[in-house]
């Protein structure tokens, strides 16, 4: 991706990154309005989500923020710095997700009535905050509403083979 300054030029960017905990997490940013993710490794790790109503803005050239709420129960915000390869997350997961990432960790697309339920039927609170500095190792601009790119459930050796060119959704 070339230098990076405004929101029309960051939709249909795709981006991995490693927080500084060591999880891995893969967006896509599809349009204005959605993003599309992995979940490579981490508390929830194997989670995928297609078409997440987001907010994004540009806070100053170069900066962006995306924030959402899940059916979890889960808010995020991040801060994207992709002209110097960083982000800055906040990911306040409710008290059930913290005790029970396992009824997570699916396509979320397909399980949103389990998602709701659960958050109706165990504890929100004290929310779990993780408050994470990232490093982003991948970019590229795929061109929004690419329906190629998070298509498929993480797996062992997807991201060497994003790396490496092997696998491309063009």
């Amino acid at each position: 991706m070339d230098i990076i300054k405004d929101l029309n030029e960051f939709l249909g960017g795709h981006f991995l990154y490693t927080y500084d905990n060591g999880w891995n997490y893969e967006m896509y940013v599809k349009n204005k309005n959605t993003i599309d993710y992995r979940i490579h490794t981490g508390m929830v790790g194997g989670r995928w989500v297609r078409d997440q109503e987001v907010d994004i803005v540009k806070i100053v050239d170069g900066v962006f923020k995306i924030c959402w709420t899940e059916p979890t129960g889960t808010d995020v915000s991040l801060d994207f710095i992709p002209n110097e390869n960083k982000l800055h997350g906040v990911i306040f997961f409710p008290k059930w997700v913290h005790e029970r990432p396992d009824i997570t960790v699916c396509f979320q697309n397909d399980h949103i009535a389990l998602m709701e339920e659960s958050r109706e039927k165990y504890e929100t609170y004290p929310k779990y905050v993780v408050p994470e500095f990232g490093k982003i190792f991948f970019k590229k601009n795929e061109g929004q509403n690419n329906e190629k790119v998070i298509a498929e459930a993480p797996r062992e050796g997807m991201i060497e083979e994003m790396l490496s060119g092997e696998l491309s959704f063009s």
